[in-house]
């Protein structure tokens, strides 16, 4: 996918998160706040960490840190991905049935 980087740098109410919501504006503060890597950047956000499980926003998410720190993309590890957590009824743990 390719970014603009002209409009990327100007435009903090875009969407980059679309499962979670998360706009530009939102990860450059979580980088001016600290973020230097991807994991950061999820942790402070919750980018990353919707039902697709970054397979939409990880490019964008990534040249965005790539764009204000100027750290290489090689350096930048992938997001730790887990399962997305799910509420379970109980009766799916038990053997009595109801």
């Amino acid at each position: 996918m390719k970014i603009d980087d002209e409009l990327m740098k100007h435009d903090d109410e875009r969407i980059i998160c679309r499962c979670e919501e998360i706009t530009l504006g939102q990860i450059r503060k979580a980088i001016q706040d600290g973020a230097r890597d991807l994991d950061s950047v999820k942790r402070m956000t919750r980018a990353g960490a919707g039902l697709c499980q970054n397979k939409t926003c990880y490019n964008l998410v990534a040249r965005i840190i790539h764009m204000e720190t100027g750290i290489p993309l090689s350096q930048l590890e992938p997001f730790t991905s887990r399962p997305p957590v799910r509420p379970v009824p109980v009766k799916c743990w038990s053997n009595v049935h109801v």
